[in-house]
Formats: C-alpha cells, structure tokens, sequence
C-alpha cells in the first residue's frame, strides 16, 4: 500500500502534514488515494481535494478530504501551503487530462516546494512503439 511505502521512506511522520491531492476527470485516483489514507489510521495528516473539476472534487471529498475546492486558481493559491503533493503524473504537463490541466496548474504543481508523489497509471490497451 502507498502509506506503508511513504512511512518507509520518512514521508508521512508524526507531524501534522497537509496533503494536497489533485485529480481531473472523474476523480476516481484521487479518491482512491484519499481512502487509502483514511484506512491507514494513525497519521496526523489533513487531507485537501483539489479538483480541475467539480465532479473531481465532489468524489474525492466523499472519499473522506478535510477540505475541497475546484478549478486553476485553488490549484495554485493552495499549493505553496502544501507538505505533499500527490496526484497523477499528468498534473504537471499543460494540456493534460484532455485540457483540464493549464499551464498556471501545472506550474503552480511545479514550483511548489512540496514534494511531489505523482501516480502513474497505464492503460491496458496502450502498446509499446
């Protein structure tokens, strides 16, 4: 599981940390991440959504965020208060995500001295060049 590895690695600690998860589209990795996060107990850590869409972020403040807001300009007004920043790689290439990442998102992800943990998630039906 994700957690185990970041408590492996000195991530996640026993300090408060927020933990700023940015997701597109339907929102499902997001969640996903959040839950895991949820279930794992134990750790001191605040939980924001950030969605490029607002389907994105309803999903993942159901899987259990603390807080949530949609769209560029919360992407980039929250991420310098950030300890972490997790989502898909997506979330620091302009254009991603058929559009739903511009270029102030993605380099708001970019500066942000958090650190950075993208997910990286391959279609089954993608075949090598």
């Amino acid at each position: 599981m994700v957690v185990g590895r970041w408590r492996k690695a000195g991530i996640v600690k026993g300090d408060s940390m927020i933990v700023m998860i940015i997701d597109g589209q339907g929102g499902g990795i997001g969640a996903a991440i959040i839950k895991g996060l949820r279930e794992a107990g134990n750790l001191n850590v605040e939980c924001w959504a950030l969605g490029t869409n607002s389907i994105a972020t309803s999903r993942m403040m159901k899987a259990g965020a603390n807080r949530g807001a949609t769209g560029e300009n919360a992407i980039i007004h929250s991420g310098p208060h950030a300890d972490i920043i997790v989502g898909p790689l997506a979330i620091i290439m302009p254009h991603a995500m058929m559009g739903e990442v511009t270029p102030g998102m993605a380099g708001a992800v970019s500066s942000s001295k958090a650190r950075k943990i993208p997910t990286v998630i391959l279609a089954t039906n993608m075949k090598g060049m």
